[in-house]
Order: structure tokens, then C-alpha cells, then sequence
């Protein structure tokens, strides 16, 4: 195991212990969903909402196109509620979007962290001509995710999601390599943060299903569906600019419900 892994891994198990979350009764049991048909809401990102996919419904940009509207379209899913939006931080899931959970919510996804840590931003200072700008966004970044801020934010999240919607399955996404491999230092920096903050999602999550095996969370890893298909390659999933810039196609998005549903 990498130095930084095990440190990564160190910081999350304090995190979440210090939070409660490895303690009796800070995440609630799930009974198993009754109904077979999954009442679902949808949370989190402009990477939840479909920024990318067009044809926005509104201003959080929702799409037809987006992963939620894709998994609403498959039998036994009724999305009753989509809350996701552009721009949402962990800190906005939490003082809004909960909101539109209940008991009655059986299926929960959710794509958060990435703006906690400004990803678009870091890609944008990346693909300038700034490298100083680069190291410097990406070490932004890197201090939130090695102080363990970022995992104390999401253990948070993803315990109020749990108390707020007790019977609902929870899917957890990490998100996508946004460049192909590259020789220029940039590109290979900005694929780790992004790799780090994946490992950072699915550490959480990964502590949380430890502790608390009652409650019904799962990541879906997208990074592997995205192979082949990043900036640079020659079938991107990834707009490259423009105001969608650095977020999926309705491809890409497709791969995002397909890895949803594998989960599932």
C-alpha cells in the first residue's frame, strides 16, 4: 500500500470515528425495501444532474440526458424527486437537498465532493498555460482530502441521508479520469487528484457498510467505463469546452446509469 493510501486511510477511519459514525446507532438499520418499485431521489452535482447532457430543465441544469432521468426510464424505478444541482457541495446537499427524503424513499443516488474540492476549477487551471496555477489548485485540493476534511464531510452526508431516508438503498459515485494519459505533469497530477478523491468516496462508503452492515450504501466506481473515452482519446465522453467543459456527454452519462444499474 502507497504511503499516501495508508495515510488516506488512516484519516478516514479517525474521521468517522471521531464522527460518530462507527458508533451503535449514528446510522440507522434499513428493513428492506417493500415495494417493488424503487421510489427514488436523486442529489448531489452538476455531475448528478446531467450538466453536459443539454437540453436543461432548469437552472441547476438538469438534463434529460443525466443519469437520473436514464435510471427513471428503467422498470421497477420511479424517480419522485431529482434535488441535484450544479454547483452543490456536500454542505448544500446537507442543508437542502435532504430535504426531499422520507421514509418512504427507497432508492437514493448521489454524485457529491467534486465542488467541495473545485475539480472544474483544477481542470481549468490544468489545461492553461499556468502550471503554477496548476500545482497550486491541486494542492488546494490535496489539503482538504489529507486533513481529512473532505472524508468528514461526506461521512457527514452520507449519515443524514441515512436518518432522513431509513429504508432506501444509497448509491455513492465516484467520478470520471477526465484526460487520457499523458506525458505532460499536468494531465498525470490532475488524473491523481481525481483517483485520490475516488479513493476518498469509496474509503468512506467503505467504512460506513463496515460499521453499520444494516445500512444499504454502495459506491459505484465509474473510472473504468470512462477508459478510453476521456479528453484526448479519439470517442471522448467529456466535453473539453464551452460552459459544459470537463463534465460528461449524454455517453458518458449513459455509462453513469449503466454503472448505477450494475450496482443495483
Amino acid at each position: 500500500m502507497k504511503p499516501r493510501i495508508r495515510f488516506l486511510s488512516s484519516v478516514i477511519a479517525l474521521v468517522l470515528t471521531a464522527s460518530g459514525i462507527g458508533a451503535a446507532g449514528a446510522l440507522p438499520a434499513t428493513a428492506a425495501p417493500s415495494s417493488p418499485v424503487n421510489k427514488y431521489v436523486a442529489m448531489g452535482d452538476s455531475y448528478a444532474a446531467g450538466q453536459g447532457g443539454g437540453d436543461y430543465a432548469n437552472d441547476c441544469l438538469q438534463s434529460p440526458s443525466g443519469y437520473p432521468a436514464l435510471l427513471d426510464a428503467v422498470k421497477g424505478t420511479n424517480l419522485i424527486r431529482n434535488v441535484s444541482c450544479r454547483l452543490a457541495t456536500t454542505l448544500d446537499v446537507n442543508a437542502t437537498q435532504t430535504m426531499a427524503l422520507n421514509r418512504g424513499t427507497t432508492l437514493v443516488t448521489l454524485t457529491v465532493g467534486g465542488n467541495d474540492l473545485n475539480v472544474a476549477g483544477i481542470a481549468a487551471a490544468c489545461v492553461s498555460p499556468d502550471a503554477l496555477a496548476c500545482g497550486n489548485a491541486i494542492s488546494a485540493a490535496g489539503a482538504l482530502i489529507y486533513s481529512g476534511v473532505l472524508a468528514g464531510r461526506l461521512a457527514t452526508t452520507y449519515a443524514q441521508v441515512a436518518v432522513a431516508a431509513p429504508n432506501a438503498r444509497i448509491v455513492v459515485t465516484g467520478y470520471p479520469l477526465l484526460f487520457a494519459s499523458s506525458a505532460d505533469p499536468r494531465i498525470a497530477q490532475l488524473n491523481g487528484a481525481t483517483t485520490v478523491l475516488n479513493q476518498t468516496i469509496q474509503g468512506v462508503v467503505a467504512q460506513a457498510q463496515a460499521t453499520r452492515p444494516n445500512v444499504s450504501i454502495a459506491y459505484a466506481d465509474v473510472s473504468a467505463a470512462f477508459a478510453g473515452h476521456a479528453i484526448g482519446d479519439v470517442d471522448s465522453w467529456v466535453n473539453f469546452a464551452g460552459p459544459d467543459a470537463f463534465h460528461p456527454t449524454p455517453a458518458g452519462y449513459r455509462a453513469y446509469a449503466a454503472a448505477i444499474a450494475a450496482v443495483l
